[in-house]
């Protein structure tokens, strides 16, 4: 086990599938990849199950930081596709 309270997820949102466990937000990328997703489509987050509702998801990853396309951040900056990855995890992981 990587870490004891969480969890990296990676989130393909035009498949709505994940890749869930690992030390790096990257290896699950890179097996979303493998598996045939597009680079564009694929997200980083850190899941706490069990910490309250509100607080599980965290939408932060060093592969979520892609200035082409406006984030020029950790954090997903967009919205919707914040959301997205949010309803995703929460169908697939909880």
């Amino acid at each position: 086990m990587w870490f004891e309270d969480m969890v990296k997820v990676v989130v393909d949102v035009e498949r709505e599938m994940a890749a869930i466990g690992g030390e790096l937000h990257a290896d699950a990328e890179a097996l979303l990849i493998e598996d045939g997703s597009k680079s564009k489509n694929i997200w980083g987050a850190n899941l706490y199950p069990w910490h309250p509702p509100q607080d599980r998801i965290e939408f932060t990853a060093l592969i979520n930081i892609r200035p082409s396309h406006n984030n020029p951040s950790m954090e997903i900056l967009d919205e919707a596709i914040k959301a997205k990855v949010g309803q995703i995890i929460e169908k697939i992981c909880l």
